[in-house]
């Protein structure tokens, strides 16, 4: 497991995989100075319920991984958590395997 430490002090824990995608996601936005809303929901494990914070380029951020090696990314996965990122959502999390759920549930649909 992983943390997103934001502020400088608030800790969030993910799995390495799942961090390394957002890690990605993240910096694009911030790299054109772009504020936006990160939210995920936590597993039943972790107590439920839903996160979201806002994310601001002047805010400190970091990436610490538990792992040694950096995982082989989902090419497919990063489009939709970047396309989300773009959203008035902002950047929900979604698992790698509803990939293509989100991606149905972004297309318009056929009268």
């Amino acid at each position: 497991m992983g943390y997103l430490t934001y502020g400088g002090s608030q800790e969030y824990e993910f799995e390495d995989r799942t961090l390394a995608h957002l890690k990605v996601a993240i910096t694009m936005k911030l790299r054109r100075q772009e504020s936006f809303l990160l939210s995920w929901n936590s597993p039943p494990e972790r107590g439920g319920g839903r996160t979201s914070i806002w994310l601001n380029p002047s805010i400190p951020l970091t990436f610490r991984f538990s792992g040694s090696r950096p995982p082989q990314l989902n090419k497919e996965w990063l489009e939709v958590l970047c396309e989300l990122s773009n959203t008035a959502q902002g950047l929900t999390l979604v698992p790698e395997h509803g990939v293509g759920a989100a991606r149905q549930n972004d297309q318009p649909t056929a009268e």
